[in-house]
């Protein structure tokens, strides 16, 4: 008899979290960081009988400001450092965070942020060289470099030289510097070797704040889910030092490119442009860059959200000249192969898979045999087929359950956008009046079967479609929200008993 066990059933208890992407955090230097609000949402958290923390990619971003377009799958974020406790090491002054504080308190500007910030971060990495010892207390940085050497040296390089030529796209360099190897033995190494020790600084400021954020986390009895993007940028350290491992012409352009198939809401489709894999390539070298990444990423991470989840099974492969995604033609994925790959290396890997979008019969086997837990959004079941799993009375056990993810509107503001009929299904499923929609997925959300219950920020705090995060398919103007210390504030004095209270009665928190 073959064996019909899953790989994968790490998921045996109920908990309840927040949604909440790190730069959505309060403050006065013009985005959120890994400093006293970061630890004030921990306590709230745990104030409130939660016990899950889910962010967005952390990685660093580029055009478009998206988390999910970053520059490496590897790399940390440099926005997201805290620059007050460099000041009393000598490597901030008062002057330069004075600069910060004039941006917007309540959204990123992320032009702002890219105008003042790294010139400061430039300058700390010009003292720090002129005197090492001013970060005698913040860990070893020595240790950092060679421990993290394998992806920090090509992602330093692409920076450096990505810098040196103006923040053009690898592909547009002069020839002999278009791949990590024709970099190592050009002769950019030398003149970008200050360059390059700064990238190296940066990174391991941003590991030491984000560690010691989670080991303060920890304490808390709060766990962290991360998340992974399937693709990768095509102007990304990642292609450039692996274009082996993507689907390139000999001139190193992508040959075909990533996106999903038209539907109702799209009928062209949506051309997404990342470069796809080549899977076969990958699987002759065991994966190998995949279980370094995902190494990486449970550095940062104790549960991992995989994100496009359905690309395992089969991709949507457009042709890279295309003008939009209909040529498109599904392809197969790696399957259970490459999860069989993570199962040796990982064990029962804190896995999630975001199942969402045109989900085939070949989705639904694959997400079985892994047996890994799979997600529910219930603003979808509305509008949907009385069987649909983001019903609540179709949720089961081994899924993350949530009212609305980073793409959704907020719930308040979703509710309001609702037909007149869908508002009245609503109110005639929930049995309520519809004066508080947010509350009513909340609560579903902590009273389904499903495991893990994910709320994000947004709802908590009552807000509308000014508060949404992003929305797919628009280009500029996302992940800018952010929230003031008094909304949490409030929050924490009139809901985080009221939470603690769900997750008890729901068994989500432990009873004292």
């Amino acid at each position: 008899m073959p064996n019909t066990e899953p790989l994968f059933d790490w998921l045996d208890t109920r908990a309840a979290g927040v949604l909440l992407h790190p730069t959505s955090l309060p403050g006065s230097q013009g985005i959120g960081k890994f400093g006293r609000e970061a630890r004030r949402f921990v306590d709230f958290l745990e104030a409130s009988g939660m016990s899950l923390w889910q962010v967005c990619p952390l990685g660093p971003t580029g055009y478009g400001d998206s988390p999910y377009q970053c520059f490496s799958a590897f790399a940390g974020n440099p926005y997201l450092i805290d620059l007050e406790p460099l000041l009393g090491c000598g490597l901030v002054t008062n002057e330069e965070i004075a600069s910060l504080e004039r941006l917007p308190t309540d959204s990123v500007d992320f032009g702002g942020i890219y105008e003042h910030l790294w010139p400061i971060l430039n300058a700390v990495c010009s003292r720090y060289s002129e005197n090492p010892t001013a970060l005698s207390g913040f860990g070893d940085y020595k240790a950092f470099k060679a421990t993290h050497e394998e992806w920090l040296q090509p992602y330093a390089a692409f920076s450096a030289a990505k810098k040196h030529f103006g923040g053009k796209p690898w592909n547009s360099w002069p020839k002999k510097y278009r791949s990590y190897q024709f970099f190592q033995k050009s002769d950019l190494p030398k003149k970008l070797t200050q360059e390059m020790e700064s990238v190296c600084f940066i990174q391991f400021l941003f590991f030491e704040q984000w560690n010691a954020l989670r080991e303060y986390a920890k304490s808390k009895g709060v766990s962290i889910i991360g998340d992974a993007p399937i693709f990768v940028a095509y102007d990304s350290a990642d292609v450039w030092a692996y274009p082996e491992f993507f689907q390139l012409k000999s001139d190193g352009s992508p040959s075909a490119v990533a996106g999903c198939p038209p539907d109702y809401f799209a009928p062209t489709g949506q051309l997404w442009g990342n470069p796809l894999y080549n899977w076969e390539a990958m699987a002759a070298d065991d994966y190998k860059w995949w279980k370094k990444r995902l190494h990486a990423n449970f550095e940062l991470y104790d549960i991992i959200r995989l994100d496009h989840f359905r690309g395992f099974a089969s991709y949507w492969s457009i042709p890279a000249d295309a003008p939009d995604a209909r040529p498109g033609k599904w392809t197969p994925g790696p399957g259970l192969d490459f999860f069989k790959a993570l199962k040796d290396e990982f064990g029962n890997a804190k896995l999630i898979a975001e199942d969402l979008g045109d989900i085939t019969p070949d989705v639904i086997e694959l997400l079985k045999e892994t047996g890994l837990p799979g997600m529910a959004v219930l603003q979808f079941g509305f509008g949907s087929e009385s069987t649909s799993i983001h019903f609540p009375h179709n949720n089961h056990p081994n899924l993350a359950v949530y009212p609305g993810s980073h793409d959704n509107n907020t719930t308040l503001g979703w509710y309001k956008d609702l037909s007149q009929a869908l508002k009245d299904l609503f109110r005639r499923y929930f049995g309520v009046d519809g004066s508080a929609p947010q509350w009513d997925l909340t609560r579903a959300a902590y009273k389904s079967p499903g495991r893990l219950a994910i709320i994000p920020l947004q709802d908590l705090l009552n807000l509308d479609s000014e508060a949404r995060m992003n929305l797919p398919g628009e280009a500029a103007g996302n992940w800018q929200w952010r929230y003031r210390a008094e909304q949490l504030d409030q929050l924490w004095c009139e809901s985080a008993a009221y939470l603690k209270e769900l997750g008890e009665l729901y068994g989500r928190t432990e009873t004292n």
